[in-house]
């Protein structure tokens, strides 16, 4: 047993009143704002079917070569373990300028191969400028997310997506700005890419940082506003993408919408200023107490649970790698890797974020095959980024609701999802007049959705203290379900049926350039197949539903929230004194 005493007196002269814009900045509303737009800047990886069609062209590149392409970028985007390994030893601040070096890098490389002001690439090459670029996501992810989802852990399922959706928002938002800055030139979207998502990491770099867990009364509300801000950005980009598709824009008509759409994604700074100035109040101008000096004495015992694990703290690493903790503590990364919960969430998610990243990789070639012009698949693009921030909230807010009031399992809304998501695969499968326009829905929503979800129950499952690393690791799958189902089946079996359409009018595949396939047929069978392997997954993840319904029906967020009351019992509101004593 140990005892502590503190000693506090009235100090009215000394009481230091911290400036506003210093509170402002440090405070953690502010560096959930920085978040959202770390978070906005993020998504690159999700207009590759915008730019993919000029990386074709430019350097001659068959639809096999081009998913290559595409599986590097998923690989690059989601083999997040060396960004999760660095922020378990490194500051923030390093892994956000990390990854906003890999981001310029990367991209800006591509824009100059692309553009001709270098020679061209070897093949393998671009895999490795298209693989750095897209592993700056993980940088911003594992930096803004990870670090909010550690300030405001009792709502980390509103949070993440909300996070989560400001990235799937992010294709829709920089597409405004290029067709604002650039025109409709979408070469410079790579350019754009480049260096606009680094430039928000630089600025912000100091600002996100962990902080104490604190209860405030109003959390919950301040989110809600959040969100009623994120849906109207949201639907103003949906308006705007139709409107583009409708009506010819002129260069200023994209300048208002670019201006208008910045305007909204930057006021939630105004929520988290309010937000930030009741803090402040309350922390300036507390309330007095007349005694001078307030003695309190305070015992702690060391509980058996507590006293054993310090006992275990001397157990060699691989001893305890199989003697798991309960669900919701906090696991190794080893107990969690080797989890059968894990494994067969990893299984589900190579099966749904496998066959999603498929189709939107392959969205551009999609529209063209059907006949579609490229300005309606570029409004395709718009579409599945604008869903794809539907689905993130809907599975961050909803699934969040759905657990607190009626304790329905999370595992559960991920198998739900997977199911949509065959619908989706299916309307691609067997097309008809407009059919594209409800795929991209569809599949955005879900693939959105399955992200989330996936990492809020990452969290839920395995605790928070490796979570940097244990939701990188999770999302291994993802690029693992990209590689075979897109390079090893879709890309395949789309150029066989290009190499076949080429026969029919009697031409070779060396006396065409760029191999293309336009019909129904093209996509017909590897479509088939990913609705059937997703369908698949979605069957999986009923046995981790049956696994964890348990553990859904306890109080899973207990635990922070005693941490939360424990910090505020230890907060002051009397001015500080410079007299200690202790015992």
């Amino acid at each position: 047993m140990t005892s502590s005493s503190i000693s506090m007196s009235s100090n009215k002269g000394n009481n230091r009143v911290i400036p506003f814009a210093v509170h402002v900045v440090r405070g953690r509303w502010f560096s959930l704002f920085a978040s959202f737009l770390i978070m906005a800047g993020a998504g690159a990886t999700y207009l590759f079917g915008v730019y993919s069609r000029d990386i074709k062209s430019s350097l001659g590149y068959d639809q096999t070569t081009l998913n290559l392409l595409g599986f590097f970028k998923d690989l690059g985007a989601n083999v997040g373990v060396l960004s999760g390994l660095i922020a378990e030893i490194a500051p923030t601040w390093l892994v956000l300028l990390i990854g906003a070096a890999f981001n310029f890098g990367g991209y800006f490389m591509i824009w100059l191969a692309v553009t001709g002001k270098i020679a061209k690439p070897k093949v393998w090459m671009m895999c490795v400028y298209i693989c750095v670029g897209a592993n700056s996501q993980n940088f911003a992810n594992t930096g803004a997310l990870v670090t909010s989802v550690r300030n405001f852990p009792e709502s980390r399922g509103s949070l993440i997506g909300l996070l989560k959706g400001f990235t799937g928002l992010s294709g829709a938002i920089l597409t405004q700005i290029y067709l604002a800055v650039y025109g409709n030139d979408s070469k410079s979207l790579i350019l754009l890419i480049a260096w606009l998502p680094a430039a928000l990491s630089v600025v912000f770099v100091y600002v996100i940082r962990e902080m104490k867990i604190v209860r405030q009364p109003n959390q919950l509300s301040v989110f809600y506003h959040f969100l009623l801000v994120s849906i109207l950005l949201a639907l103003f980009l949906m308006v705007m993408t139709i409107l583009e598709k409708a009506v010819a824009f002129s260069q200023g008509a994209y300048a208002a919408s670019a201006t208008v759409a910045c305007a909204m994604l930057f006021f939630p700074l105004l929520i988290a200023i309010k937000q930030e100035l009741l803090l402040w109040r309350q922390k300036n101008h507390p309330v007095v107490i007349s005694s001078p000096t307030i003695s309190i004495e305070k015992s702690i015992e060391i509980e058996p649970k507590k006293a054993s694990e310090a006992q275990s703290s001397t157990t060699l690493w691989y001893q305890n790698i199989f003697n798991k903790p309960e669900r919701g503590e906090d696991y190794t990364i080893l107990q969690a890797l080797l989890s059968t919960d894990m494994l067969i969430l990893f299984l589900a998610t190579f099966c749904g974020l496998g066959s999603s990243l498929t189709a939107v990789d392959n969205l551009g070639q999609i529209g063209e095959s059907l006949g579609y012009p490229t300005k309606t698949t570029k409004s395709f693009v718009s579409l599945l980024s604008i869903w794809n921030f539907f689905g993130r909230i809907f599975a961050g807010f909803v699934s969040e609701t759905l657990l607190v009031k009626y304790k329905f399992p999370r595992t559960l809304m991920m198998t739900l999802v997977l199911l949509l998501s065959c619908i989706g695969h299916l309307l691609i499968a067997f097309p008809f007049r407009g059919s594209v326009y409800i795929a991209s829905i569809i599949i955005g929503f879900s693939f959105g959705a399955q992200l989330p979800l996936l990492f809020t129950i990452i969290s839920e499952l395995f605790g928070l203290k490796y979570y940097s690393t244990l939701f990188n690791c999770g999302q291994l799958a993802s690029p693992l379900g990209s590689y075979t189902l897109n390079v090893r089946v879709t890309g395949p079996l789309y150029d066989r049926e290009a190499l076949k359409d080429l026969a029919r009018r009697g031409m070779t595949r060396s006396s065409v350039k760029e191999l293309t396939c336009i019909g129904n047929q093209c996509y017909r069978l590897p479509f088939i197949i990913l609705a059937s392997i997703t369908f698949f997954g979605a069957v999986a993840s009923l046995l981790l539903v049956a696994r964890t319904r348990e553990f859904y029906r306890s109080d899973i967020y207990k635990k922070f929230r005693d941490a939360a009351e424990a910090n505020d019992d230890t907060e002051v509101t009397l001015p500080t004194s410079n007299k200690t004593t202790s015992k």
